[in-house]
């Protein structure tokens, strides 16, 4: 049990459970005595107690939430910065983060896709009205209610757009798959780096994908300054054309070529929900000569741009040489450290595939994928060492003679020879003919379901409290009445319980056998929902880990309680380490992280550009000593917890100028304090 379970804050908050851990914090479940109600309570790692980079980062978190009151934003309660703990009391959101839901769905229907960005813009739209940019925005600070409603969270480096202005690359941003180009050139960052990131998250919904995946950060992030994405409706041509064209302009390289508001964006989802074949017809300048410009969905698909009239008559450009430019002292510095830092990458690159060519990638023979569900195609390849590095990508088609969800066709065919490394098509079975969802309102449980079965639609019956309908009669349904959908769509029904007074525990049933807690939640009057498995490093095979709701929390009674089990399989933890680098030292220094006697890192850092390093280590069990060396000699030893994911510091040496020629190799009996 860690140090704070079981205790009371300012006597006041009752700390039940650990339930997240983040960069700079741990978050608990815990109940506020006065208030009489369940909140989670973010509090710094003691390890950032004295870095003042942390504090002003958790001190920001709490400032931008305070002024901030929307039903999509996380509420904030109380907060607290004394000398030995610092900690922040925010609403506590009884769902999963929209990371955790994409990772289950791997592809959402796109009218999801708009139903939770919509939410996310309304938030934003609050957030940038107050002057602040959160500039962290990913799936991962995206919480999902059972509800479908979402609730933005983690502001811990929001910034008030009237203050700072720029965001360094070398110091904490957010991650590199969705920041903005500006963010990741360190340039001036305003509302529209939100909009850039909500871009990029509307195109892993539609698509399944992300936009720009590389091996390395460092290639993710020169992809987002120099590649165009894949147009979404060539990965999933189900895209209608004008979400299409919303998702590439809230992209856009060029900050003055996005939406230039929440509000802005928001405007053409609305006019593209009213009519889904709407198109905007976007076109972005290009400066070249002569001028012109592109169509947004046009250029991308290769086809013809349509007869556009804006009633100004263009004279061509006579032919010339072109004058050269006289470059700026700037711009040639600038150059050269892109050049330099290419030169690296590529170097980097080289390298790599000498290692590739060295390893040998090989030749296999498809096999036969058709029938298998998507799910089945991926457990049957994951752990085949000749499969296991095939590339999936799907696509879907109607075929009412075909069991939903089963693959129809690949390509390459079944019995192909490709590299080992290739990337294979699948047509999966989205369902028979289209068929409009009945309107089920009013009804009971019961007739919903028959009416639902009518039409070949499936369904998910969904626990809700609602005064205004009466018990076991049908609220509403997700997707809503009159929506076209095809046959073998799943529909969410949500089924009133009746008022809020009937309410339940959700039973403690973490650490048993699922046979036991399945029936100790009916015992409770809920009903059991899905069960999943988990890679877990210490329970044993079909033990409960997780539930949702969590244990304690007061639900409906009828409410769903899904559950997740262990697998028996260790899963590997990753620990990140945050050094903090030697104050007044404006040279390059070597540092050398050692886990064990294995040389796992060397890079070069420059405190005068960054005082705290990140390092991440990858684990799965069991305690690891990290020895971080600079220049050759001792200076900070870590203690890594791969059982419980987490890193203390043991020793720190005062870093020695004089030390940088000296010896940095680990010797093979180890590593002794003269090092």
């Amino acid at each position: 049990m860690d140090k704070y379970t079981g205790k009371r804050l300012d006597g006041r908050y009752e700390i039940h459970e650990l339930i997240g851990t983040g960069g700079m914090a741990l978050v608990y479940r815990a109940y506020d005595t006065i208030d009489d109600r369940t909140v989670a309570i973010k509090i710094l790692k003691d390890e950032f107690l004295g870095n003042d980079e942390f504090i002003r980062r958790f001190k920001n978190e709490s400032k931008a939430i305070a002024v901030l009151s929307h039903p999509n934003i996380v509420k904030v309660y109380d907060v607290s910065f004394g000398d030995r703990i610092q900690y922040i009391v925010e609403e506590y959101i009884d769902g999963i983060t929209l990371k955790e839901y994409l990772d289950q769905q791997k592809e959402i229907k796109w009218k999801e896709a708009i139903h939770f960005t919509v939410q996310i813009l309304r938030a934003l739209q609050h957030a940038h009205e107050k002057g602040i940019v959160h500039r962290d925005i990913k799936p991962q600070n995206i919480m999902l209610l059972q509800d479908g409603t979402i609730k933005v969270t983690d502001f811990g480096i929001a910034r008030f757009s009237r203050s700072e202005t720029r965001t360094m690359t070398d110091k904490a941003i957010g991650s590199v798959h969705y920041i903005a180009p500006e963010q990741a050139r360190g340039d001036l960052t305003d509302e529209k780096a939100d909009i850039y990131s909500v871009g990029v998250m509307l195109y892993e919904m539609i698509t399944g994908r992300l936009p720009f995946e590389a091996d390395s950060a460092v290639s993710v992030a020169i992809m987002q300054l120099q590649a165009d994405p894949k147009p979404p409706k060539e990965i999933n041509p189900s895209v209608p054309d004008g979400l299409e064209e919303i998702t590439l302009k809230a992209m856009q390289k060029n900050p003055t070529q996005r939406y230039q508001s929440a509000a802005e964006m928001l405007r053409d989802i609305e006019a593209f929900r009213r009519n889904p074949s709407i198109s905007f017809q976007y076109k972005y300048f290009i400066d070249e000569k002569p001028t012109k410009y592109i169509d947004a969905i046009n250029t991308v698909k290769g086809a013809e741009p349509p007869a556009y009239n804006d009633n100004y008559e263009y004279e061509e450009e006579p032919a010339r040489t072109p004058k050269k430019k006289k470059r700026s002292t700037a711009s040639l510095i600038i150059a050269g450290i892109a050049s330099a830092f290419l030169i690296v990458v590529i170097g980097f690159g080289i390298a790599a595939l000498f290692h590739s060519c060295s390893s040998g990638v090989g030749n296999v023979v498809l096999p036969d994928f058709a029938g298998k569900t998507f799910d089945e195609v991926k457990a049957e390849t994951k752990d085949n060492d000749q499969y296991k590095n095939l590339t999936f990508v799907t696509e879907t088609k109607n075929d009412a003679t075909q069991k939903t969800g089963v693959v129809l066709s690949q390509n390459p065919k079944a019995g192909t020879t490709v590299k080992a490394n290739a990337e294979i098509t699948l047509t999966i079975n989205a369902g028979g003919k289209p068929v409009s969802v009945p309107d089920l309102s009013n009804k009971t449980q019961e007739e919903a379901i028959a009416d639902l079965e009518k039409v070949n639609l499936l369904y998910e019956i969904l626990p809700v409290v609602d005064d205004k309908t009466e018990k076991g009669y049908v609220r509403d349904t997700d997707p809503i009445a009159g929506t076209q959908v095809t046959e073998g769509t799943k529909i969410k029904v949500y089924v009133s319980t009746g008022s809020e007074d009937e309410k339940v525990a959700v039973p403690a049933v973490i650490d048993k056998n699922i046979e036991a807690a399945k029936a100790e939640i009916s015992s409770a009057g809920l009903t059991v929902g899905d069960i999943t498995t988990k890679d877990d490093s210490n329970k044993a095979k079909d033990v409960v880990i997780e539930t949702n709701p969590l244990p304690g929390v007061q639900v409906a009674k009828g409410s769903t309680v899904s559950i997740v089990v262990s697998s028996g399989k260790k899963s590997e933890k990753a620990i990140d380490v945050f050094v903090q680098l030697p104050k007044e030292v404006s040279h390059d220094i070597n540092l050398k992280a050692y886990l064990g006697n294995e040389l796992k890192t060397e890079k070069t850092v420059n405190p005068s550009y960054n005082d705290v390093c990140q390092l991440t280590f990858n684990g799965t069990s069991g305690k690891q000593q990290l020895i971080i060396q600079l220049d050759g000699s001792k200076y900070k030893v870590f203690t890594l917890d791969f059982d419980a994911g987490t890193s203390a510091e043991n020793e720190s040496y005062p870093y020695n100028n004089a030390s940088s020629g000296g010896s940095s190799e680990i010797p093979s009996g180890g590593i002794t304090p003269s090092d």
